[in-house]
C-alpha cells in the first residue's frame, strides 16, 4: 500500500514545486511595500527646513533625526545655532510666542487684525466677535443656490467662505454666486436601508448658463452692501479650473487704502481675461486693459502672478504672449503697456516678492539655466526695469524658497529627484549666510532603497525634449528581460513626474519595480511647465493624452536598455491618468497589454465645466460632429484587446463614477471582457480603500504581465513614523 502512496507524493511535490515557481512570495510583496512612503521616509534625517519666524533676524525648526525629533532655534545676527530635544525647552528660550486666535480655520476666515471672522450660515454671510462671541448677519438675501460667499459646486466642497478682507478690517470683497440654473448631480451613498442621496450643484460643458458670481463689498460695522456696476461674472480664475485655487478670493486685491479693489474677470472659455478696478463707494467699476489668447489664458504656474503697484499707478501682468511665460509692466491710469520686464526662453512660474522700495522683484522661474532639466525651479530678480537680471539660488536643482517675514533673508531647500535636500539660508542677494541642514539618507541606502533615474527623450513629433523618471528593481540583470509599466498623469494641468524635487517615494512606482518591472514617467508634451506652445500641442483633444510621447519614449529606452519588455507594456494612472489608461487599451491596443484606469473622465461631458471649457474649449457641433463626445473613450470600447480593470469610488463629487460606468456599459455591449472594483463609499482618492487599490494594482500586473500568481489577500499594512509620537 506505501508503494502505491509514493508515486502520488513525488507527483503531488513535483505539482507543489512548479506551482511555486509560477507564484510570487508574500515575502517580495513584504520587499515591495517597504518602497512605500510611509516607509522609506522612516529612514530618512534632517530633510527639509521648515522655518518658524519669530523676527526677521530668528527662525526656529523642527527637524527629524534617526532617534526622534529635533528643534532648531538659529540666530542669524549672531550666526547662533541651538538645538532643543523638545518644544517645550523651545518654547522657554522665545522671545515671541506665536499668537493663534481660536476659531474654527476650516469654517472661517480671520480678519487681519485678529479681531473677528467670518463665516455662512443660512446662505448667507455672517461675521463673529472673536472677542465677545457676538454674531452678526452681514448678508439677507442669501437662498438657496444663490447665496453668498460659497465656493462649493462642481468638485469643489467646502465650507469655508471665499472672501478677502481689506487690510485694516473694515470692509469684504465677495460675491453672490447664482447656480440655479446648473445641472445637479446626484450620488447614492450604500448603505442598510433607505439609500441617502447625495445632491449638489454640478455644472457641466453642455449647460447653457454656467455658474454666475455678482460681486459686491461689504462695510462690516456700517451694515452696508455695494453690489458693483458691471453684468455678473462667469465664475472662473486665471490660474487653476476654478474661482478659487488657493482657497482665498483670487484675482483680487486692495489698494489705495481700501478705497478701490483690483480684479481680473476670466469669460467662460478662459481665453479673455480682463483687469478692472471697482471704487468701493460707489461700485463703479472701471475698464484697464484685457488679453485675449487663442487658447487659454493661465496667469501663472501654481500662483498668480499679477499685482497692482500703487506708487506709480502700475500693473505688473503676467502673459505668454511670446510663447514664454513672462512678467510685463502696464499703466494702470491708460491701460497701455509700458515694456516688458521678463524675457528669454524661459518660464516665470511664481511672482515671489517686490521690494516696491527699490523696485527690485524676485520670481521663480523654469529653463533658464543651459544644459539643466528644464523643470529644475530657481529664485531671480530682476529690475522692475527688466534690467539686472540674476540668478540667487544656482545650484543644480529645484529650489524651494521661504521667506523671511520682511523679506531680509530666505532659506533655500533644494534637490534632484536623485539628490537629496540641502537647506541654505540666504539673503537677499544670494549670497550663503549658513547651511543648516544636510538630508541624510544613509539609513534608508542600508535597506536596500535605489533612486530613479532621470533620462530624456524626444517627442513622437521629434520637436521636444521630453523628461522622465524610470524606476529599475534593486537586483536589475540586465541581462533579463522586464515587463514595462507606463505610469501616466497626461494634465493638462499637471503631469506623471510632478515634483522634480526629491522624493523617497513617488506613490508605489519603486514598490512595482521590486516586483519585477521597469516603471516609466514621462512628461510629455501638452504638460505644463515650458512653453505655451508646448502646454497646448493637446489643445482641444485631450484624447491625445501625451500618449504618443510615452510610446515614442519607452521605445526609445528600450534600445538603450534591452532588458526593457515592449512585448509586454503595462499603463495605469488616476483621474486624469485613468482616461488616459483606458484610452491607451482603446486607441493603441497593439502596444499597451495591460492597463488599470482609476477614477478617470472617460467623458468630459460628465465632467465639470470649468476642467473641459478651459483645455478643450466650449461643447460645439462642426459638420454635425460634437467635439466632446468625439474624445469619449466609451466610443473605442470595442478595440480592446488586453487585460483592463476599472476603478472607480461610489461617491466621488470629483470624477462622477458614471464617467466609468459609461465605459463598463459600452464593454459590455461589445462583449468584451474586463474587471471592475467599485469602492461603494469612497470618494476620488479612495481614502480608507487606497491600499487595497494598490496591492490589487500589483496583483493584476503579475498576473496579466508577468503571468504569474500573486500572494493570495496579501495586505499592506500603514505604519506610522515612531518619531512623530516623540516629539
Amino acid at each position: 500500500m506505501k508503494l502505491r502512496i509514493l508515486p502520488f507524493i513525488i507527483f503531488l511535490s513535483i505539482h507543489q514545486f512548479l506551482l511555486a515557481q509560477d507564484q510570487v512570495s508574500a515575502e517580495t510583496y513584504k520587499q515591495a511595500e517597504t518602497q512605500l512612503s510611509f516607509n522609506t521616509s522612516q529612514h530618512i534625517d534632517r530633510m527639509n527646513v521648515r522655518p518658524n519666524w519669530e523676527s526677521d533676524d530668528r527662525f526656529w525648526y523642527r527637524i527629524l533625526v534617526k532617534d526622534g525629533v529635533e528643534f532648531v532655534h538659529y540666530d542669524i545676527k549672531e550666526k547662533k545655532k541651538r538645538t532643543f530635544d523638545s518644544k517645550a525647552e523651545l518654547d522657554k528660550m522665545l522671545t515671541k510666542k506665536a499668537e493663534r486666535p481660536s476659531y474654527n480655520r476650516r469654517k472661517e476666515i480671520l480678519s487681519p487684525d485678529k479681531s473677528k471672522v467670518v463665516f455662512i450660515k443660512d446662505w448667507n454671510l455672517w461675521m463673529r466677535n472673536l472677542k465677545t462671541g457676538a454674531e452678526k448677519q452681514l448678508t439677507t438675501d442669501g437662498i438657496e443656490n444663490y447665496w453668498y460667499a460659497t465656493d462649493n459646486a462642481g468638485w469643489r466642497q467646502s465650507e469655508r467662505p471665499v472672501v478677502l478682507w481689506s487690510p485694516d478690517s473694515k470692509k469684504i470683497a465677495t460675491y453672490q454666486q447664482d447656480q440655479r440654473h446648473v445641472s445637479d448631480m446626484h450620488l447614492v451613498r450604500t448603505n442598510v436601508g433607505a439609500p441617502k442621496i447625495k445632491s449638489w450643484k454640478y455644472p457641466l460643458p453642455e449647460d447653457e448658463k454656467i455658474i454666475q458670481i455678482e460681486r459686491v463689498i461689504i462695510e462690516v460695522d456700517n451694515d452696508k452692501m455695494i453690489r458693483f456696476d458691471m453684468p455678473s461674472d462667469d465664475r472662473r480664475g486665471t490660474l487653476c479650473d476654478d474661482i478659487s485655487c488657493s482657497g482665498a478670493f483670487d484675482d483680487n486685491q486692495w489698494i489705495n487704502d481700501g478705497k478701490q479693489l483690483v480684479f481680473v474677470s476670466s469669460s467662460r472659455d478662459h481665453k479673455i481675461a480682463q483687469v478692472r478696478i471697482a471704487d468701493a463707494k460707489t461700485g463703479k467699476v472701471k475698464e484697464i486693459f484685457k488679453e485675449e489668447v487663442a487658447t487659454q489664458y493661465e496667469s501663472g504656474q501654481g500662483a498668480i502672478n499679477w499685482h497692482y503697484l500703487e506708487a506709480n499707478n502700475e500693473i505688473i501682468w503676467y502673459s505668454e504672449r511670446d510663447n514664454w511665460g513672462h512678467l510685463y509692466l502696464y499703466d494702470a491710469l491708460s491701460g497701455q503697456l509700458k515694456h516688458q520686464i521678463t524675457k528669454g526662453d524661459f518660464v516665470v512660474t511664481r511672482l515671489k516678492y517686490i521690494d516696491k522700495k527699490k523696485g527690485v522683484l524676485y520670481f521663480e522661474a523654469n529653463g533658464r539655466e543651459v544644459d539643466r532639466n528644464p523643470y529644475f525651479s530657481h529664485l531671480y530678480r530682476v529690475d522692475l526695469s527688466g534690467k539686472n537680471l540674476k540668478l540667487l539660488t544656482p545650484e543644480d536643482g529645484t529650489h524651494s524658497i521661504r521667506f523671511s517675514p520682511k523679506y531680509k533673508y530666505f532659506i533655500d531647500n533644494y534637490s534632484q529627484p536623485d539628490v537629496p535636500p540641502i537647506s541654505v539660508l540666504r539673503n537677499l542677494d544670494g549670497d550663503l549666510i549658513e547651511k543648516l541642514e544636510q538630508t541624510d539618507i544613509s539609513r534608508l541606502i542600508a535597506t536596500g532603497w535605489k533612486a530613479p533615474n532621470p533620462v530624456t527623450v524626444k517627442s513622437a513629433d521629434g520637436k521636444y525634449d521630453l523628461y522622465g523618471l524610470v524606476f529599475t528593481p534593486s537586483n536589475l540583470d540586465p541581462k533579463k528581460k522586464y515587463p514595462v509599466v507606463n505610469y501616466i498623469y497626461p494634465g493638462p494641468q499637471g503631469g506623471s513626474v510632478g515634483s522634480w524635487s526629491f522624493r523617497p517615494s513617488r506613490g508605489d512606482h519603486q514598490a512595482l519595480a521590486e516586483l519585477g518591472f521597469v516603471v516609466v514617467a514621462i512628461e510629455g508634451s501638452c504638460n505644463p511647465g515650458r512653453s505655451k506652445a508646448f502646454h497646448d500641442e493637446c489643445y482641444g483633444n485631450m484624447s491625445v493624452n501625451t500618449l504618443p510621447d510615452q510610446i515614442a519614449g519607452m521605445q526609445q529606452l528600450a534600445e538603450k536598455h534591452p532588458y526593457m519588455d515592449l512585448e509586454h507594456v503595462g499603463i495605469w494612472g488616476h483621474s486624469g491618468g485613468g482616461f488616459a489608461t483606458a484610452t491607451a487599451l482603446f486607441q493603441y491596443p497593439d502596444f499597451f497589454d495591460v492597463g488599470i484606469s482609476e477614477s478617470g473622465n472617460h467623458d468630459n461631458r460628465n465632467y465639470e465645466d470649468d476642467w473641459g471649457e478651459r483645455y478643450v474649449g466650449l461643447m460645439e457641433e462642426v459638420d454635425g460632429v460634437n467635439n466632446y463626445e468625439v474624445q469619449a473613450n466609451q466610443l473605442y470600447a470595442e478595440n480592446l484587446k488586453g487585460k483592463l480593470l476599472l476603478a472607480h469610488g461610489g461617491m466621488d463629487d470629483n470624477v462622477p463614477p458614471y464617467n466609468t460606468n459609461l465605459v463598463v456599459d459600452a464593454l459590455i455591449k461589445a462583449n468584451k471582457d474586463f474587471d471592475l472594483i467599485i469602492f461603494p463609499n469612497a470618494r476620488h482618492g479612495f481614502g480608507a480603500d487606497s491600499f487595497y487599490m494598490t496591492r490589487r494594482r500589483w496583483d493584476y500586473f503579475v498576473k496579466h504581465l508577468k503571468g504569474l500568481a500573486p500572494p493570495k489577500e496579501y495586505k499592506i499594512e500603514y505604519k506610522r513614523d515612531p518619531r512623530l509620537d516623540r516629539a
